[in-house]
């Protein structure tokens, strides 16, 4: 099992950057792949990114270009740095694991973005 803590959301305006941090505990050697979701109000649940153990990376087509997710492994912790951010960016992201096809999620952090 895999505990996520995430942190960074924040409110920002129109154009500027966050970066959203998860921790990962447990049974991080198993991990497969470590992605960031979001849910807007009204909307289901959607991937943002995700980086595969060997390093490869996968990004939704709406923040290609704007978005990076990268990892330290000696901390243990993958990061989403988001740029040039959207209102339609406005959600609450989720840092996910998978291990051996099963999922864990964090508690969430609220991202804003607003004039």
């Amino acid at each position: 099992q895999v505990q996520l803590v995430e942190s960074g959301g924040d409110w920002v305006q129109p154009g500027g950057s966050l970066r959203l941090s998860c921790a990962a505990s447990g049974s991080i050697l198993r991990i497969y792949s470590m992605g960031w979701y979001r849910q807007a109000p009204g909307k289901q649940r959607e991937l943002v990114a995700v980086i595969i153990s060997g390093g490869s990376t996968n990004y939704a087509d709406s923040v290609k270009g704007r978005f990076t997710i990268s990892r330290d492994n000696a901390k243990n912790t993958v990061y989403l740095q988001m740029n040039s951010l959207k209102p339609e960016d406005t959600a609450v992201y989720y840092c996910n694991a998978r291990v051996l096809k099963v999922d864990s999620w964090g508690q969430g952090t609220q991202v804003t973005v607003s004039s």
